[in-house]
């Protein structure tokens, strides 16, 4: 069975929600050590919040994007996105398979893509060979995706029909 071309799978609802807490967090700190800092400097105040401000809306404008760019999937390639923040790109080929089970640990190790930014994620695929983020390696992409067995399911369709159009080839005549 091939997956329609781009097929895509979205992870804005289970990512998102906890960003917009980050946001509410952020407005609360803000407003608090603004008015802090304006009874010391109105000028330092003022600069600071600018800067926060910038972070607010570009924090806010990441989480937007999450729904307009999901990881998208097809017979060629695997397109793992991290809203605008991220997108890295790797050959069908390349994508070993689903990594049954994982710690958090894993998910800090040097060689890992993770999606999921503040949630856990709940999908970790393994990459072989590793595929090359600028001056990084990366041997494992996570996300936290909202359906995360239909993608497993594309995931290991494709992969059967990969071993088993390698094993036709390499039996010839049978």
């Amino acid at each position: 069975m091939e997956l329609p071309p781009g097929a895509a799978f979205s992870y804005h609802r289970a990512v998102a929600p906890m960003l917009w807490i980050l946001v509410g967090l952020m407005v609360v700190e803000t407003a608090v050590v603004h008015l802090l800092v304006a009874l010391w400097s109105g000028r330092a105040a003022l600069i600071l919040s600018l800067f926060s401000l910038a972070a607010l809306v570009w924090l806010i404008l990441l989480i937007r994007s999450f729904k307009r760019r999901p990881v998208l999937l097809d017979s060629a390639s695997l397109t793992w996105r991290i809203g605008s923040l991220r997108s890295l790109t790797v050959p069908r080929a390349q994508v070993a398979g689903l990594r049954p089970d994982w710690t958090l640990a894993d998910l800090k190790h040097a060689g890992v893509l993770n999606g999921a930014l503040l949630a856990y994620p709940n999908i970790v695929i393994t990459l072989d060979p590793p595929a090359r983020m600028g001056r990084r390696t990366v041997r494992y992409l996570a996300h936290r995706l909202d359906d995360p067995a239909a993608f497993a399911a594309a995931l290991g369709t494709q992969l059967v029909s990969r071993a088993v159009k390698r094993n036709a080839r390499a039996r010839p005549g049978r």
